[in-house]
């Protein structure tokens, strides 16, 4: 039978992190560079891909990174989702390394693993493993169109375009034209990519590359759903330990000791769902079912988690200044990434041939 609680290896790699990110990624600190014309914090990435070795974590050894499996993936994003760290770790480190495993590139693989260079998949975000996505048109080589909703495009360096003659293109960013679209998600901007003519170089079958790809990125965001609840939770249950009404703790009325206990069961669930999907993605045993269930669920208890957090911390959680926001606008944006809940459950009646309601 699987383990699915975390080795000792895989406490010291989030202690790590979270380590890492206290230095880096501090509320205030985000919420001003949501507010800037840069978004994404460069510097923490750094130190993720180059100074831990991070970015590489899914690319085997002889390609130049370091061996390991989504389990360990996992792990870092959850700790990512407790911080809504800006860093394009989801989009380059899972889903464009993904997509490059499937056509075997080794040379762009291994710039990926180092964190030297960042990749993003040129598919809208809200596109499920198997959905429909838009290509571009690829003519004597070079491609023309126009996709929108690119997770991270604007801190790419090199884009992987799905095109109508059924591959998959590596396009330097510096020759698209990437225009930032208002995202609710402020710490994972989205963009809009224009192709005019952009030299791509092929890397083979789209189809096959853009699935396993967004399978992954979807069972691995399960992860950071479920660091995004536990952290709205924790910081909920200490502020209204914290917070006084009628010289009492808040925290000590019956009705929200209620609220909060249903919400503590809802985060176990997903961590169970969540943990599940990453031990089928590392180990290849029925992955698309534990990814299907782990999405059909994480969503509605992140969103759940992050609006109980607004409401219990009152007038303060309504504030800019809180960063409560900045993880309700995730946990929303979250909830159509790599395919809705009802497009999963959808799946997974397929998969298991019930009938879907």
């Amino acid at each position: 039978m699987t383990d699915l609680l975390y080795s000792e290896e895989e406490d010291a790699l989030r202690s790590a992190v979270r380590d890492l990110l206290a230095d880096h990624c501090d509320a205030p600190g985000v919420i001003a560079r949501t507010e800037s014309d840069a978004p994404h914090d460069l510097a923490a990435w750094k130190a993720l891909a180059d100074g831990m070795g991070l970015a590489g974590l899914l690319v085997p050894e002889a390609q130049g990174g370091q061996g390991a499996t989504h389990r360990e993936v996992a792990v870092v994003l959850e700790e990512l989702g407790r911080a809504v760290a800006p860093v394009p770790y989801l989009t380059s480190a899972v889903v464009a390394i993904e997509a490059l495993l499937a056509c075997g590139t080794e040379d762009l693989l291994a710039e990926l693993a180092s964190g030297r260079r960042i990749g993003a998949l040129a598919v809208s975000l809200h596109v499920a493993a198997g959905g429909a996505y838009k290509v571009v048109r690829h003519e004597g080589g070079s491609l023309h169109g126009e996709l929108t909703g690119i997770a991270d495009a604007t801190a790419a360096d090199v884009l992987l375009v799905p095109a109508d003659d059924g591959g998959l293109h590596a396009v330097d960013a510096s020759s698209a034209t990437v225009t930032p679209q208002v995202s609710l998600d402020l710490t994972r901007p989205l963009a809009t990519v224009t192709l005019d003519g952009a030299p791509g170089r092929l890397l083979g079958d789209a189809e096959p590359a853009v699935r396993r790809a967004l399978r992954s990125g979807a069972g691995l965001l399960a992860s950071e759903q479920l660091g995004l609840a536990e952290w709205t939770l924790t910081e909920t249950v200490r502020y209204l330990k914290e917070r006084k009404q009628f010289n009492r703790s808040v925290g000590g009325f019956q009705a929200l000791k209620h609220r909060l206990a249903q919400l503590w069961l809802e985060v176990v669930n997903l961590r169970a769902a969540a943990r599940n999907a990453a031990d089928a993605l590392a180990s290849g045993e029925d992955a698309d079912v534990a990814v299907a269930v782990a999405q059909s669920y994480a969503a509605s208890v992140a969103v759940h988690a992050a609006e109980e957090a607004l409401q219990l911390h009152a007038g303060i959680g309504m504030t800019w200044e809180h960063p409560v926001h900045l993880y309700l606008k995730r946990a929303k944006a979250d909830s159509i990434a790599y395919g809705t809940a009802g497009a999963h459950r959808a799946a997974l009646a397929e998969l298991v041939d019930l009938q879907a309601p």
